[in-house]
């Protein structure tokens, strides 16, 4: 099998930016290696990013346009990072923006047009992961955990931490992964209302008080008691969760403090719930592996038994357009690379929709 040199794009619902990442991909002796060359992140503006968030709300006509757009800029964008890079890439895979995602209706849907995005780029583009699954009867989500799987399996569990906090691990000889719940989204809902994308490194959050009306109304959010398979996103977040924060009026840094309690504690119930070693790993990833605050508050909350392994800031922050390049691969080697027993679809599948540049 050929060495793949790929250009991974992803856009979380943290709405954080673009991550880009070009990847270099190969398989040896039955093993799937990588290595991350070049990365960045192009950061949304704020006229972008409202675009982004407010993207759930648009007709039908309007949300066509704004997937056209995207995929142009996303075109734009790799192209930019290709020429300052002198880079050749075999193709582009593309996780696009997540606008909408309503399993339980049969859709999801990620803006950023494919066609768009290979004729501004002049690269063959692979995108639409999720939406094979969803016809296949599967959440369409999480993703991830196919690199999990073939990437970081010496861990017990891998950790994403993005806008929503989900996790993988292997349960009898199956790699299982679905969403555990909150993570980075509402804390940057917060720190956004005083013009901060977000807290760095936990400061805001740290040696405040704790709000226990405010904690105990997070901890009974009826998703938590929902079995796995289960995926979720932005509407979740705006119908269930933002009116929690609305309606308990304390200090900002307050709010911070408890929402990471209440993100740690629902991290360590599913650990615990489904470790059966005495002593495991669990890799973190996502941004918001680099809030150093939240990272003390898990240890502390998961106990001697597990360990948190923080790997590189690139690999942290990289992760997912690193798998998106992966899953790229191989669906152009037709191999699997979304699992049933992660998503609950019928089968497993070889997800992605090829682009030619015209």
């Amino acid at each position: 099998m050929k060495t793949y040199k790929v250009l991974g794009l992803m856009s979380g619902t943290s709405l954080d930016g673009l991550d880009i990442a070009y990847c270099k991909i190969w398989k040896k002796l039955d093993r799937w290696h990588f290595e991350i060359l070049k990365a960045d992140t192009i950061y949304y503006d704020n006229g972008l990013r409202t675009q982004l968030m407010n993207s759930i709300l648009l007709n039908a006509v309007d949300l066509l346009s704004l997937n056209n757009f995207y995929g142009s800029w996303l075109g734009l964008r790799a192209k930019e990072f290709i020429l300052k890079n002198k880079l050749n890439i075999d193709f582009i895979a593309s996780h696009g923006h997540t606008t909408h995602h309503r399993p339980e209706r049969g859709l999801t849907y990620q803006i950023g047009s494919g066609q768009h995005l290979a004729n501004e780029s002049q690269e063959k583009v692979i995108c639409d992961f999720r939406t094979n699954d969803v016809a296949l009867g599967g959440e369409g989500a999480p993703l991830v955990p196919i690199g999990d799987q073939l990437f970081f399996s010496s861990y017990n569990f891998c950790l994403n931490l993005g806008g929503i906090a989900n996790m993988s691990f292997l349960q009898n000889g199956k790699r299982v992964a679905y969403d555990i719940g909150l993570a980075n989204m509402p804390l940057n809902y917060l720190t956004q209302k005083i013009g901060l994308s977000y807290d760095k490194g936990g400061e805001k959050a740290k040696k405040w008080t704790l709000n226990t009306g405010l904690l105990k109304e997070l901890n009974s959010l009826s998703f938590y008691k929902e079995n796995f398979p289960k995926s979720t996103g932005y509407e979740w977040f705006t119908e269930k969760v933002c009116p929690i924060l609305e309606s308990h009026k304390d200090s900002l840094e307050n709010q911070l403090h408890t929402l990471i309690k209440h993100i740690c504690e629902q991290i360590t119930i599913q650990v615990k719930a489904n470790n059966s070693n005495e002593k495991a790993t669990l890799l973190v990833t996502g941004g918001g592996a680099l809030n150093h605050y939240m990272m003390n508050v898990l240890q502390n909350e998961l106990g001697e038994n597990t360990e948190l392994i923080i790997p590189s800031e690139q690999l942290i922050s990289y992760k997912e357009a690193l798998i998106f390049a992966l899953m790229g691969v191989l669906r152009h080697e037709q191999e699997i690379n979304v699992l049933k027993s992660v998503t609950g679809a019928r089968k497993n599948s070889s997800s992605g929709v090829v682009y030619l540049p015209a």
